[in-house]
């Protein structure tokens, strides 16, 4: 770690100088969506490749607190950083409430329930006008503040984004490195055996859900507040579907794999301009290479070449 706190650093210094280089509008609203996707990506990987738990609900969490911070923003008069905490928690209750009602039985019924959940959420956006405005939305949110500073561009808002986001991560990854993480891990190898040595799954499972669900709501009400409007299309499939899509390309339980993904899946559709139909097209025909060619992801692989190194070494 400490040799590696340097060059940490330096990067951590190029993201935040990153605005001054120049970019236009529309890459910094890249930089912007590809910060969002890093925290959602990563928090489905701490559920799916250190819970053992496929969730298809992640998008669900982003949807609720998008919609929380835009409802006591808009209805309410709250500070827009207000909301973000309350997003969170809605987000948060909502992922223990999911998990504790599916995990009960098996974490095959949590991938059934999880998705249930999705589209139920998406009906209740899309019908509950009197709440959610329908297909309408929310529009006319409140930009967010720094003293007399408004963040309504995306050169500004890109700073609390990258800080938010920095935060996050820093947060998922000492609970990927913790002990309760390597928990995680025993459960997800082996629950019957990880639960005869006192490791009680469900618990740890619901931890997961909870600190995910959490940083996926305040990414969502913060990101709310960028686009100036909240709408049924924020909890579209095909959210989940990217994120899945990274945390595969990635590696299951790989920081740094997942983390480049959410990175390059967010950045390199934009350079290439595709639609959203040729977008999703590209998607499918990489992910099913990567399965093919390295089917536990670009983190799996790079711990094979590790292994192979040290196993020369001792040779």
């Amino acid at each position: 770690m400490r040799r590696g706190a340097p060059a940490t650093l330096l990067g951590v210094a190029a993201l935040y100088a990153l605005p001054l280089a120049g970019p236009s509008e529309y890459w910094m609203t890249v930089a912007v969506t590809a910060c969002a996707f890093a925290v959602l990506a990563q928090g489905l990987n701490l559920v799916y490749g250190y819970g053992g738990l496929l969730s298809l609900a992640q998008v669900t969490f982003w949807g609720l607190g998008a919609y929380a911070s835009a409802l006591l923003a808009k209805d309410l008069n709250w500070n827009p950083w207000a909301t973000l905490p309350v997003a969170g928690a809605i987000a948060a209750l909502a992922g223990v409430g999911v998990g504790y009602a599916s995990l009960r039985l098996s974490r095959h019924s949590f991938a059934i329930v999880s998705l249930v959940m999705a589209l139920l959420v998406q009906l209740v956006a899309r019908d509950w006008q009197s709440l959610t405005r329908g297909p309408l939305g929310i529009p006319g949110l409140p930009p967010l503040m720094l003293g007399e500073l408004e963040l309504a561009s995306a050169q500004r808002f890109y700073w609390p984004m990258l800080s938010f986001t920095l935060v996050a991560l820093l947060v998922i990854w000492r609970v990927m490195r913790s002990r309760i993480g390597r928990l995680m891990l025993a459960i997800r190898q082996n629950e019957a055996l990880a639960g005869s040595h006192g490791i009680d799954a469900l618990a740890h499972r619901l931890l997961a859900l909870g600190l995910s669900a959490a940083l996926s709501g305040i990414a969502g009400g913060l990101f709310a507040f960028k686009l100036t409007v909240v709408d049924p299309s924020v909890l579209d499939f095909y959210y989940t579907e990217s994120m899945l899509i990274m945390v595969v390309i990635g590696g299951p339980g790989s920081f740094w794999g997942v983390t480049v993904a959410a990175v390059a899946f967010t950045v390199v559709p934009e350079l290439l301009r595709l639609s959203a139909e040729l977008r999703m097209v590209l998607y499918g025909a990489v992910l099913v290479g990567a399965i093919l060619v390295m089917p536990a992801g670009v983190g799996g692989l790079l711990q094979r070449v590790r292994e192979k190194r040290w196993r020369a070494r001792l040779a």
